[in-house]
């Protein structure tokens, strides 16, 4: 049954795109959604790139057929006007006749009156205006285009259970091929348990171009000064050592290692390899809690605040382990170039060949900045992603709309790409602790 959607300013800034998804319905955009949206077109910030990306599609719509105000085709099979009204719309009496969010929800509210045989929903990302919106009886969604649910995504790990010849065989030769179960996906981590004996476990990944489970290749004495502590420290480690695995994404609560893992893996394939000829650290740059405003000094004495986390871990990981090995030290390793640390705000018109990228954090990111970074990769280059879907900072995207759970969902099941989520955190009892209770 064809539908009226009217929707709100933050979906057209969220996904510029949305317009042209919502299939053969009919989109009502209230005026007041443009006036919002021209108040973003100066920003440098994603928002105000989206801002400008929907008013050049809409119009683009315009030029191309006729008048947004009589409704123009779009989508497959679909509709989009701009609404407005002969006047301002004469809100509830209870609601602050000034705001524009009250505005554009009224516009719903008299439209779904004029045409009460045709359904009626209005869409908006914004919490508050969802819970006012169906006070008032009407019909509200969030807008879930590139929504995924953190419940859902896959850990990337599986447990298989084999016979006895079949574990056998995998322990021989390192190998099993044609597992013969449904639902393998490339790059899908897996557990082997022996039928015969349930306590006889061996660890694995599965190759699609092979149709095999190969045994992981981590070193016994772990990389640099970091042993796995658990299996999907080992599934991570794995994913991380192999060249032929461009993308990974590593997704876990505070204290599971994942930051850690990643710089290991890039110092050892860097420094002490030579396979990669930098290692790029970056993260967004968000505040936690209020922020402190103006930092004085160079791009350097900015960066450090923001950037401590990751010095931190690198120190721990090129004193600790790196002198036993031979490794130079931290200050002289950023000196030469071999690793380099940056914000995300400088990645945009960059190329990155044959490099180790990490982007720490990447749960700030929205998924157009998401696709921007890995976008900058060029030949030979091996990306890492890494963060919590519940632990974020940006107030513009959530745990369902963040750029890295969309990159896990929508790059899944891709030779190139491997994903691990990381549930056992290994900080600290204390950390562990306050992780599940706080």
């Amino acid at each position: 049954m064809r539908k009226n959607y009217v929707l709100d300013t933050n979906v057209l800034l969220h996904d510029p795109k949305a317009i042209f998804k919502f299939e053969d319905n009919d989109i009502v955009i209230p005026i007041y959604v443009i006036e919002e949206i021209d108040k973003f077109k100066r920003d440098t910030s994603e928002r105000g790139r989206n801002a400008r990306h929907i008013t050049r599609a809409l119009d683009a719509l315009r030029a191309e057929n006729g008048s947004l105000a009589a409704g123009v085709p779009v989508g497959t099979d679909g509709t989009l006007r701009v609404d407005v009204p002969a006047a301002r719309p004469k809100v509830k009496s209870a609601l602050d006749p000034h705001s524009n969010d009250n505005a554009i929800m009224q516009t719903a509210l008299d439209l779904r009156d004029s045409k009460p045989d045709v359904p009626t929903i209005f869409v908006t990302m914004d919490v508050n205006l969802r819970i006012r919106a169906d006070s008032l009886g009407l019909s509200v969604e969030s807008y879930e285009n590139m929504a995924v649910q953190p419940d859902d995504m896959a850990p990337g790990y599986v447990d298989i259970v084999v016979d006895n010849t079949a574990f056998e065989e995998f322990f021989e030769r390192g190998t099993l091929k044609d597992p013969q179960v449904e639902g393998l996906q490339s790059n899908l981590c897996v557990m082997l348990t022996d039928a015969n004996s349930p306590k006889r476990t061996a660890l694995g990944r599965y190759r699609r171009s092979e149709n095999s489970i190969r045994a992981l290749q981590v070193p016994r004495e772990g990389v640099i000064s970091v042993r796995p502590r658990n299996r999907e420290q080992s599934f991570a480690l794995d994913l991380l050592l192999d060249d032929s695995v461009r993308m990974v994404s590593l997704i876990g609560m505070a204290g599971t290692g994942k930051t850690l893992l990643a710089l290991a893996a890039g110092v050892k394939r860097v420094v002490e390899d030579g396979t990669y000829a930098r290692l790029l650290v970056s993260r967004p740059i968000v505040p936690l809690g209020r922020d402190l405003g103006y930092l004085p000094g160079d791009v350097e004495e900015k960066l450090g605040p923001w950037m401590k986390p990751i010095f931190d871990n690198l120190e721990f990981l090129l004193v600790s382990g790196g002198r036993r090995r031979g490794l130079r030290g931290f200050d002289e390793l950023l000196q030469s170039g071999q690793i380099e640390v940056e914000p995300l705000t400088y990645i945009r018109g960059r190329s990155f060949p044959q490099q180790f990228v990490i982007v720490d954090e990447a749960q700030n990111l929205t998924p157009h900045e998401v696709k921007t970074v890995i976008t900058r990769c060029g030949e030979g280059t091996k990306i890492v992603l890494t963060g919590d879907p519940n632990q974020i900072d940006n107030p513009y995207v959530d745990s369902a709309t963040n750029g890295l759970s969309v990159a896990v969902e929508r790059m899944r099941n891709e030779e190139l790409v491997g994903h691990i989520l990381l549930t056992k955190g290994e900080r600290s009892e204390l950390a562990n602790v306050a992780a599940a209770k706080l």
